[in-house]
C-alpha cells in the first residue's frame, strides 16, 4: 500500500482548514486515512500550523511520500531537516544545535522581511501624497485658466 502525506479539506465554505494526514495513495482526498498528524489554517495571519514531529517522522521513515504542499509545510517546521541530518548519522546533540541555528535564520529572515515592508509601505506612502498636492496644484491653475477663459470669451461677447 503507498502512502502519501496530504492534506485533507475540512472547515465551512470559502473557509478552508485542513488536516495533515497519513493516507492511501488510492483514498479520496477527503476519504478514509490512517493517521491524522496536524492541523493547517492558512487564513490565519500568519498561517497557523501544528504538526506531531515524532509521528510526521515515522511516517516519512517507513516511506510515505508526502505531497508538495506537505512537503513545503515540513519544511517550513523543520521537520525535513531533521530528519536529513538524522540521516547523515550525526548525532542528536548536533541535530539539536543545527535546528536551533536554523530557527535563529529563519526569525532573523522574517524581521528582515517585515521591515523592508514597512519601509516600501513608508516609501509608497509619501510618494502618493506628493503627487496629489501637485494635481490639486495643477487643478487649480486650470481652473483658474478657465475662469480666464470664461471671461474674456464674455468679455468679447459685450464688445460685440
Amino acid at each position: 500500500m503507498a502512502v502519501k502525506l496530504r492534506l485533507r479539506r475540512i472547515g465551512k465554505k470559502k473557509q478552508p482548514v485542513y488536516k495533515v494526514v497519513a493516507a492511501d495513495s488510492r483514498a479520496p482526498r477527503d476519504g478514509k486515512f490512517l493517521e491524522s498528524i496536524g492541523l493547517y489554517n492558512p487564513l490565519t495571519n500568519p498561517h497557523t500550523l501544528d504538526i506531531k514531529e515524532e509521528r510526521a517522522l515515522y511516517w516519512l521513515n517507513a516511506g510515505a511520500q508526502p505531497t508538495d504542499t506537505v512537503k513545503s509545510l515540513l519544511r517550513q517546521k523543520g521537520i525535513i531537516l531533521k530528519r536529513e541530518l538524522a540521516r547523515k548519522g550525526l548525532s542528536e546533540d548536533k541535530i539539536k544545535t543545527e535546528l536551533e541555528n536554523w530557527e535563529k535564520m529563519q526569525e532573523a529572515k522574517a524581521n528582515s522581511a517585515a521591515s523592508k515592508k514597512r519601509k516600501s509601505k513608508k516609501a509608497t506612502s509619501k510618494e502618493q501624497v506628493v503627487p496629489e498636492e501637485k494635481v490639486e496644484k495643477e487643478n487649480i491653475v486650470d481652473s483658474t485658466a478657465e475662469v480666464k477663459g470664461a471671461a474674456s470669451e464674455g468679455n468679447a461677447a459685450e464688445k460685440e
